[in-house]
C-alpha cells in the first residue's frame, strides 16, 4: 500500500512532468509536415535497444522530466537486470491528441520458468505514452502516467 507521502511526491512528479511538458512543446498533434513515423520509429529504437541489454541509450527516449528524476544508471540497472528478456518488437498503431500520443506496440519477451519447463516465449500488448516536449516525442514512463497515480487510494 502507498503511503500519503509517496502518493503526493509521485503526483508532483507528474506535475513537474507535465509541466516542463507544456512549457516546451510546439503545440498541436502531429502536423501535416511531421511525418507520424518519427512517433513510431522512436518507440521502436527505443525498445529495440532494451531488447538489446542497452538501457542507457534507451534512458534518452524517456522525458527530460523523468530524466531528472532518476540517473541514467539506475535506470539501465533496473531495465537490464530483469529476469523477463524481450525479443522483438513491432509497431501497431498510434493515437495522438495535441502533444500526446499513446503507441501501441507487440513485444515479444521469454522468462525462465526453471525446471524441464525452461524458457518460455509469448508476446503482448505493450501500450505507451509519449509526450512531445521541445519539438521531440519522449516517452513517458508507465509509473508517471495519471491513470497509473489516480489508481491509488489515499490511507
Amino acid at each position: 500500500m502507498e503511503t500519503r507521502k509517496s502518493y503526493v511526491v509521485r503526483s508532483l512528479v507528474l506535475a513537474g512532468v507535465i509541466a516542463i511538458a507544456g512549457c516546451a512543446t510546439t503545440g498541436g498533434a502531429p502536423s501535416k509536415n511531421e511525418d507520424p513515423s518519427v512517433i513510431a520509429t522512436r518507440a521502436v529504437e527505443r525498445w529495440n535497444l532494451l531488447i538489446a541489454s542497452k538501457a542507457e541509450k534507451a534512458y534518452d527516449f524517456l522525458t527530460p522530466g523523468y530524466r531528472a528524476t532518476k540517473p541514467r544508471d539506475d535506470y539501465a540497472r533496473e531495465m537490464n537486470g530483469r529476469a523477463m528478456r524481450w525479443t522483438n518488437v513491432a509497431y501497431i498503431s498510434q493515437e495522438c491528441e495535441a502533444d500526446t500520443c499513446k503507441v501501441k506496440l507487440s513485444v515479444g519477451y521469454k522468462i525462465n520458468l526453471g525446471g524441464p519447463t525452461g524458457n518460455v516465449a509469448a508476446s503482448g500488448p505493450v501500450t505507451e505514452t509519449w509526450i512531445r516536449s521541445g519539438g521531440k516525442w519522449y516517452a513517458l514512463p508507465d509509473a508517471l502516467q495519471p491513470t497509473k497515480l489516480q489508481s491509488h487510494t489515499e490511507p
